[in-house]
């Protein structure tokens, strides 16, 4: 039988038992309730039993030793009743990292890239044989205001946290760490919009202009026209992704291939792509597999197409390749549903609010000129005797400053329809006209 002790002096309590061998043996508890040292008490009882009767813990007093502190456990184990656990290793934190990029067999080289660059960070902050044990969450706050002052970009500083999260996180899973010091760090936010820019009609014009040869320009026109990711979208293009008949192109997208029914996508061929697709497609060599030939291995596209802007008298815009597909998104969701846009595009509504659509000088001339001036065409107007209200005069829209395939947004609905078959069904497409409140 066990019993407990009580020290009123230190209002600490113990366990007190006699072993097999008819030695006293004592278990420090220290200050707990008296209902935690009668539920130790019991347990002890019971272990204390399996032992001499040569027989199994029973299964309660198995999963209360099971969830039991080291330090308790370390107690009981002193006194024989249960075996001691085994020292849990110490992992270091270039371990750690070493074990998880040894899993990285099925991701893309640009990922495996960035991981990397995060681990790197973290290595040269903390170093290689730093116990992942010994990180706690003020060194991890520590670590990020550093990126900080090492003049790290907010978008590369959230990215950096990003994947740190993730390497514990992993590694809480496997039983490498007990905890993830940075899974309440900030990370803060990943879109810069001073690295934004629209990239218009006119300064593209100049840029194909400049463009080297027919596959250059049709690189640009893809990315800016077509949505495209450069490089690897348009260098995984094959003549069999391309059907004329339909003006139809199928884009596979390894960026998105890990996720169900993303692997590829289907593109309409618009008119600013064909032209360039087309002549392209006579170029092509008999037998050719891949639509873009010339520039597929070891080739950084970004510098090179950095010197085809300047050699076309503009200013390189930042994110050269990511602006215009953003600009092509910010164009594409004012005419079509944001729903079909992100299905070219190959991306979802909330990663194209955050990271591609702009307002553009367009959307400002149609809010404050062109919608304006119908509404106050409307407003001159009386009510007919019947009680229904006149149309207002419909406004003109010329110039170069609207995109073909922009909506104008006061126009009649009634004349409008949707795209060639194959893109849309022939049906009215009826647009909300400006308000005229």
């Amino acid at each position: 039988m066990a019993s407990i002790a009580y020290d009123r002096k230190n209002n600490t309590r113990r366990i007190l038992f006699v072993d097999g061998d008819g030695k006293r043996k004592t278990i420090r508890l220290g200050k707990v309730s008296a209902k935690d040292a009668s539920t130790v008490c019991h347990h002890v009882e019971a272990m204390l039993a399996a032992k001499l009767a040569g027989s199994s813990v029973p299964r309660a007093s198995a999963l209360w030793l099971a969830d039991l502190s080291n330090v308790l456990h370390d107690r009981l184990a002193r006194t024989g009743l249960c075996e001691p656990r085994t020292a849990p290793e110490t992992h270091t934190l270039g371990g750690l990292l070493d074990a998880f990029f040894d899993t990285l067999d099925d991701q893309k080289p640009t990922t495996i890239t960035r991981m990397s660059q995060a681990e790197a960070a973290l290595l040269a902050f903390f170093g290689d044989d730093k116990p992942v044990e010994r990180i706690t969450n003020r060194e991890a706050e520590d670590w990020r205001a550093q990126l900080v002052a090492d003049g790290y970009a907010q978008a590369t500083i959230s990215r950096t946290v990003g994947y740190a999260r993730s390497f514990f996180r992993w590694a809480v899973r496997r039983g490498l760490a007990q905890s993830n010091p940075f899974l309440d760090l900030r990370a803060g936010a990943q879109v810069n919009p001073e690295r934004s820019a629209f990239v218009d009609r006119a300064t593209i014009a100049k840029v194909l202009d400049a463009a080297p040869d027919a596959e250059w320009r049709l690189l640009i026109a893809l990315s800016r026209f077509g949505g495209l990711r450069v490089p690897s979208e348009p260098l995984a293009l094959t003549w069999h992704d391309v059907d004329w008949e339909a003006m139809r192109l199928t884009v596979r997208s390894p960026k998105t291939s890990n996720h169900a029914g993303k692997a590829s996508r289907v593109v309409p061929i618009f008119p600013e792509i064909a032209e360039h697709l087309r002549a392209v497609f006579e170029q092509a060599e008999d037998g050719a597999v891949h639509v873009i030939t010339r520039y597929r291995e070891g080739q950084n596209l970004n510098p090179q197409l950095r010197r085809i802007i300047k050699r076309a008298g503009v200013e390189p815009w930042p994110r050269t390749w990511h602006n215009m597909r953003a600009t092509r998104q910010s164009e594409l969701a004012s005419t079509y549903p944001l729903h079909t846009v992100c299905g070219w595009m190959g991306n979802t509504k909330a990663i194209a609010a955050g990271h591609y659509l702009q307002v553009t000088d367009a959307d400002w001339q149609r809010a404050v000129g062109l919608c304006g001036e119908a509404a106050q065409n409307a407003a001159q107007h009386t009510p007919a005797s019947t009680g229904s209200t006149r149309k207002p005069n419909r406004v003109a829209i010329t110039g170069e400053a609207f995109l073909r395939d922009s909506a104008a947004p006061c126009r009649d609905p009634h004349n409008v329809r949707m795209g060639r078959p194959g893109l849309e069904p022939g049906t009215p497409a009826f647009s909300m006209p400006c308000s005229t409140n």
